[in-house]
Order: C-alpha cells, then sequence, then structure tokens
C-alpha cells in the first residue's frame, strides 16, 4: 500500500499540469479569438464608412452634372457629352449601393476622373459664357444700330410727308392760281322780241323775261394753259336753289368732291387775251319768281366768279 501512494500523487500532479496547460491555451485561444472580432469589426467600419463617403462623392458629383447641364441648356451648347457622362455615373452609384465585389480604389480613380472632367467643363463653360456675351453685345449693338436707322428712316418719312404736304400745297396754289377767273359779270333780261334790259342793275319783271343773256371777262393770266375750258354756270333762285331743267341742258358736276347741279354749261376755248364770253339761257314756260337770284361760275373744280341780277 504504501508503494502505491507515490505513484498516486505523481498521476495527479500530471493531471494538474496539464489541465492548466489546457486553461492556457484555452484563454490564449480565446484571446486570439478577441482580437481577430475585434479587426474584423474595424475593417467592417472602415468598409462602411468609406461606402458612405464614396456615395456622397458621386451624389455631389451628380448634382453638379446637373447644373452644367442645365446652364449649357441655357447657354445654348451641345449637353450629348455631359448626358453620356451623367448616365455612366449613375450606373456607377447603381452597382454602389448593390455593393457586389466593390473596388474602392477603382471608385477612387473614377471619382478622380469625374471631378477632372468637371473641371473641364467648366473651361466650356466659361467660354460659352464670353462667347454669349459676345452676341449679347453684339445683338445690342445691332439693336442700336438697327433703332438709328428706325429713327433716320422715320425722320426720312417724316420729310418726304412734309415735302409731299409742301409740294401737294405748292401744286395746289399752283392750279389755283392757273385757275380762270370770271369777272365783270352782267346779267341781262330778253323778252320774246329780243329786246334786252339790264338785270344786274335794275329790276326786270318776270313777264318780261324769256332768256337770260351772261355776260362776262375772262382776264389774261400768264399760268393758265390755252385751251377749250368747261365752265358750269349755276342760277340760284332767292330760296337758294339751282335754276335747271336736265331736258334744257342742266346737269350735275363735282366741287370738292361733291356733286352739284348746274344751270347749263359751256365750253370757252380761251384765249388768253382779256376775252369777254357771252351766254344765253332759256329756262322755256316757267317764269322766274320775284326776288334776287346769285349766278356762279365754276371751272376745273374751282369757283372762278359770281355776279347777280333782280326780278319783279
Amino acid at each position: 500500500m504504501e508503494n502505491n501512494k507515490p505513484k498516486a500523487n505523481g498521476a495527479l500532479v500530471a493531471a494538474l499540469v496539464i489541465m492548466t496547460i489546457l486553461a492556457g491555451v484555452s484563454s490564449y485561444l480565446l484571446y486570439e479569438q478577441k482580437e481577430v472580432g475585434k479587426n474584423q469589426e474595424a475593417t467592417i467600419a472602415t468598409r462602411v464608412e468609406e461606402l458612405a463617403t464614396t456615395r456622397t462623392r458621386l451624389d455631389s458629383i451628380s448634382t453638379a452634372l446637373d447644373a452644367k447641364i442645365a446652364e449649357v441648356k441655357k447657354l445654348g451648347g451641345d449637353v450629348t457629352d455631359l448626358q453620356r457622362v451623367k448616365e455612366s455615373l449613375e450606373r456607377d452609384k447603381a452597382a454602389l449601393r448593390k455593393g457586389q465585389r466593390i473596388s474602392i480604389a477603382k471608385y477612387e480613380a473614377k471619382i478622380k476622373q469625374y471631378e477632372a472632367y468637371l473641371v473641364e467643363k467648366d473651361t466650356l463653360i466659361a467660354q460659352l459664357r464670353s462667347e454669349n456675351q459676345l452676341l449679347v453685345t453684339n445683338n445690342q449693338t445691332l439693336t442700336d444700330a438697327n433703332t438709328t436707322l428706325q429713327t433716320e428712316k422715320q425722320t426720312l418719312q417724316d420729310s418726304v410727308t412734309t415735302y409731299t404736304a409742301a409740294n401737294r400745297d405748292l401744286t395746289d396754289k399752283v392750279t389755283r392760281a392757273a385757275a380762270l377767273k370770271a369777272q365783270n359779270v352782267r346779267v341781262y333780261a330778253l323778252n320774246s322780241k329780243g329786246k334786252q334790259r339790264d338785270a344786274t342793275q335794275d329790276e326786270v319783271k318776270s313777264k318780261r323775261v324769256d332768256k337770260l343773256k351772261v355776260v362776262y371777262m375772262l382776264p389774261e393770266n400768264p399760268l393758265t394753259r390755252q385751251e377749250n375750258k368747261d365752265v358750269y354756270v349755276r342760277v340760284l333762285d332767292p330760296t337758294g336753289a339751282v335754276v335747271s331743267d336736265m331736258a334744257n341742258g342742266s346737269g350735275t358736276f363735282q366741287v370738292n368732291g361733291e356733286e352739284q347741279i348746274y344751270t347749263v354749261k359751256q365750253t370757252v376755248p380761251f384765249t388768253n387775251n382779256n376775252q369777254n364770253v357771252e351766254l344765253t339761257y332759256n329756262r322755256g314756260t316757267v317764269p322766274y319768281k320775284p326776288g334776287k337770284y346769285t349766278i356762279e361760275f365754276y371751272s376745273e373744280g374751282f369757283r372762278i366768279g359770281e355776279g347777280s341780277f333782280a326780278i319783279k
């Protein structure tokens, strides 16, 4: 029995040593596992942060691209290339969201390319702005020039209008100056026997008036052409009515754009030598009303003279 006791003690000691060793190994393995876990968590956190940063930078680039597309459109430039890059960027953003085997280094390189592209487009936009400003300046210059031309044109038109009006006025004055003048008007009453009385100075009884003889003088006028002139004679009774008989030579003519009735018309060969003119008017069987009569002369649209006579 005494020989077996040392053996038992040795086995116990060996067991304790083994257990101590195992405990140490377990502690070491547990420590290593915890360290690995900590490293993995740190790696994941870093990864998440890198992904978030990459997404933010891509979103910022996307916003900048939208702004540049809008500005280039406003400036009238071609946005085809910008839109193509924007589509490529959207594909990269979609791939990043899926998170399949993402290479941050690869995205970093793309972001640098996008940023360089934005800088390049800034130069293009600056050039477009300069060109647009030049166009605006040129347009303003053209507008000013056009305004000046319009002003000069209006001034010219006003001058032409003034000249035309002055020319028309001068023409009217010349035409009026060249018009005939009927002067020294005398009216004689003729009876059935041909005896005449001066109705211009004395009242003549109505029953003694079978015809009217009108005598007047056309004075010399160097502006008047020597040619046949139509002279329209209007005899107005005491009420202002025109003495007329359409079946006996009366008719109508134009004066100042209005139609007027004339008593008798006479064509006179104008000789421009203070010629005396005579015409006879036969009213027929209609008696003349008592009162003062007015006789008017018209030629070439102008009233050229007048006279009067009296009937009792």
